[in-house]
């Protein structure tokens, strides 16, 4: 066992070395994405492309990060610090909401941060999912969203982000929102809704799929 123990103490911290990497490379894929011909042409010359004639918060973008399940949101402002230094987030908002604390079905009704209930763990295709919990959950996503976008931030500079269970919020408020988003990031997520909330998938939030960056690790290093 002792020889197991060693193994699991390398792999915690090699993980999450993996996730920040991981984090650092999804994010830079989405933005260059977003990025038109002429400004990726500039940039990948180490050039900066000029400044638009509009407001300040229309060339803002905004970075949403939805935490795992026992996690909150002031724990994870640190990963921002990791992108201080990339010229192409010198204009970028983050936002690190937190969960409500509730009790947790797959914990034994234990009260913790957590989006919506969790029946069991693992979790797979055939686990019974709280799609109430995660409709509402997205609803409040979305709160966060047309907030900012009132405020002038266009739809599509916001990206939505979320590791564990927060990258399963990620992919039904990315899919469920009516306007087409800048991207999302799922990071060991899963789909946490049925077939039927397919049919809830508006056409202009159908055009995101192909900037859905997926990236799974291993539950056993990285947990929920």
């Amino acid at each position: 066992m002792r020889g197991v123990g060693a193994r699991l103490y390398i792999l915690k911290p090699l993980s999450w070395v993996a996730f920040i990497l991981t984090s650092v490379l999804a994010l830079l894929f989405l933005f260059f994405q977003n990025q038109s011909p002429h400004q990726s042409s500039l940039l990948s010359l180490g050039l900066q492309p000029p400044l638009m004639a509009t407001s300040h918060s229309r060339r803002l973008g905004l970075v949403l990060w939805l935490h795992g399940l026992g996690d909150n949101g002031p724990a994870n402002v640190p990963i921002k610090s990791f992108f201080s230094s990339i010229p192409e987030f010198s204009h970028t908002k983050w936002l690190f909401p937190s969960a409500p604390s509730v009790p947790v079905s797959c914990n034994y009704g234990a009260v913790m941060p957590s989006w919506f209930d969790i029946y069991e763990i693992p979790v797979t295709a055939e686990s019974p999912k709280d799609e109430e919990g995660v409709v509402r959950a997205v609803r409040n996503v979305h709160a966060l969203i047309d907030k900012e976008v009132s405020v002038g931030i266009s739809p599509d500079n916001i990206f939505v982000c979320g590791f564990s269970q927060g990258g399963a919020l990620t992919l039904a408020s990315v899919l469920l929102y009516p306007k087409t988003l800048g991207g999302g990031t799922v990071f060991s997520g899963w789909v946490p809704f049925n077939s039927s909330i397919l049919e809830k998938i508006s056409p202009e939030a159908k055009r995101i799929f192909s900037s859905i960056y997926w990236s799974f690790f291993i539950k056993l290093s990285c947990g929920f």
